[in-house]
């Protein structure tokens, strides 16, 4: 369909609770192309309908392949929840580095889940429900955030664990990040 302007940090709307959508609203197939089409030519990771102004419970994740942006991580599957539900499994959390889209060039130490199971639609109406545990869990937790109007700056405990990706690559406390 289209690649859509993402929104940034700072826009009010990324700071609001997404509305529930209808598995077969008519909406929901352009919405998800837009999604799709707008993560690939970012380069990301995952993104949620809210990032590109539509504040509805959609997001969508994976390319099926390595992410440039995270070349140590396995591939994940593409993927698009519906009113999605995260449970916790077990009470492990794990603290890794993140981005976002919405956070252009920045990177925070962010403590997430280990292992979560969720429960949603995809873009054809059929239920979806899955278990994630890793850099997979943490994306879904991420994109997840977004719906109920949380960046992941916003979780952070220790906002000496949050900076500008070139800066932190300098000091050695991340990989590079390829552009």
């Amino acid at each position: 369909m289209s690649v859509r302007a993402v929104l940034r940090m700072g826009h009010p709307l990324l700071n609001q609770v997404a509305a529930e959508i209808a598995p077969d609203d008519p909406v929901l197939p352009g919405l998800v192309a837009d999604l799709r089409d707008t993560m690939l030519a970012c380069g990301g990771m995952g993104l949620a309908a809210p990032q590109i102004g539509v504040s509805v419970r959609v997001v969508v994740f994976g390319t099926g392949a390595v992410n440039p942006r995270y070349p140590e991580q396995a591939p994940i599957p593409f993927t698009v929840l519906v009113n999605p539900v995260i449970t916790p499994l077990g009470e492990a959390m794990e603290s890794a580095w993140e981005g976002c889209l919405s956070l252009p060039g920045l990177r925070g130490r962010v403590a997430r889940c280990c292992r979560i199971h969720y429960r949603a639609w995809n873009e054809h109406g059929e239920p979806v429900n899955g278990e994630a545990e890793g850099f997979h869990a943490r994306v879904i937790q991420h994109e997840c955030d977004h719906l109920n109007g949380v960046l992941y700056s916003q979780r952070m405990d220790d906002l000496r664990q949050f900076g500008f990706i070139e800066e932190l690559e300098q000091a050695g406390r991340i990989a590079p990040v390829p552009s």
